[in-house]
């Protein structure tokens, strides 16, 4: 067994056993906390992202623009192109947001990949946004008030666990968009927060034994290929020895 596959096993055991019980304590509150209407408006249905698509298309070749909303050069590429649902309703493209998007009260940003070749319509998981977010503010107060790097064991070079309780913190659930499983959080010698997908990614590597990856390949395009999410707050990752390893771009 490889040391990324013990690794695997071993935060599996760990977080099943907290989500265990996390669910036990959860369950009976559900029906009040979450209404049914909610969890139907925030389950993002396919057909709202072809027809989101098909009308970014159609504006497209309307109009030779995109209705994306203007953003920064240092904004993440998965981050990058939020959808203008304002424009595309001013000029009749569509009628309103769909509801899982963040304008209509949504979990999810709309957002355009490949802008200058072949544009793609991907949804963007928030509350995992905001979970690293928060982490990040956790990170940076921990540091401005004079604590060192909250990390502990390093789980890639130059990435490594967080050491919550150092901050008197605990961990976020992060659900993964791809697989359904919790991921955990990741931070840099620079103090940056990041979301692990090398076990997303290694399944997918696993699962598609047709997948050609060449050693320098960006391997979250493959997460990005097989569904209709990016990856939030994501290092590059490469395949190393056969398993992906997060480096740093």
């Amino acid at each position: 067994m490889s040391i990324f596959s013990k690794r695997i096993a071993n935060r599996s055991l760990r977080l099943s056993a907290t989500i265990v019980a996390i669910t036990l304590f959860i369950l009976p509150l559900t029906g009040c906390l979450y209404p049914k209407e909610n969890m139907k408006q925030n389950v993002p249905p396919k057909e709202a992202v072809r027809n989101v698509q098909g009308a970014i298309d159609q504006y497209y070749a309307d109009l030779s623009l995109l209705p994306i909303i203007n953003s920064g050069q240092d904004v993440p590429k998965y981050e990058k192109f939020r959808i203008d649902f304002t424009k595309l309703k001013s000029k009749n493209y569509l009628s309103s947001a769909p509801g899982a998007a963040f304008e209509s009260g949504g979990n999810y940003y709309f957002l355009v990949l490949d802008e200058d070749t072949k544009p793609r319509v991907k949804l963007l998981d928030i509350v995992g946004f905001q979970k690293i977010n928060d982490v990040q503010n956790w990170v940076k107060l921990h540091m401005q008030e004079g604590g060192v790097l909250p990390k502990k064991d390093a789980m890639y070079p130059g990435f490594y666990e967080i050491d919550y309780s150092s901050m008197n913190k605990k961990a976020p659930i992060i659900k993964s968009v791809f697989s359904g499983q919790t991921l955990q959080a990741l931070i840099d010698d620079n103090g940056i927060v990041y979301t692990d997908y090398g076990i997303d990614i290694m399944q997918l590597i696993q699962k598609k034994d047709s997948v050609k990856v060449a050693e320098n390949d960006d391997l979250r395009e493959l997460l990005v290929d097989s569904s209709d999410f990016v990856p939030v707050k994501a290092p590059f990752y490469k395949l190393v020895n056969g398993e992906p390893v997060a480096v740093h771009q």
